[in-house]
């Protein structure tokens, strides 16, 4: 269960919605991050944009991420010593990370000449 937004995913807006015989024909806008619809609005002054871009530039979702984690396992902790619980490190914490398998199939590229 996801328990916080992922602000660095695009998200799609309904940009028209029709009614033809009955039927609702929707047509959605382009899927762009909040990010990307504000720097592209007319109401932010052009020093706004530019601080929001350096904010954005430093960010790393990684270690947000991690921390957005810690602390949810702070606050089950907290929950479980508050109920009397044994506490336990969250479910979150636990999660480790598998790689995939990946196969490579070693077949060479020889440079083609076209004369």
């Amino acid at each position: 269960m996801r328990l916080y937004k992922n602000f660095f995913q695009p998200v799609i807006k309904l940009a028209a919605k029709t009614r033809i015989k009955g039927k609702i024909h929707r047509k959605y806008d382009q899927a762009k991050t909040p990010y990307q619809r504000l720097m592209e609005s007319n109401h932010v002054s052009e020093e706004k944009k530019q601080e929001l871009k350096e904010i954005y530039e430093s960010l790393n979702p990684a270690e947000l991420k991690r921390t957005i984690d810690r602390k949810l396992n702070l606050l089950y902790k907290t929950y479980q010593k508050k109920k009397g619980l044994p506490v336990e490190t969250s479910p979150i914490a636990n999660k480790k990370l598998t790689p995939s398998l990946v196969s490579f199939y070693p077949y060479s590229t020889k440079a083609v000449s076209v004369s």
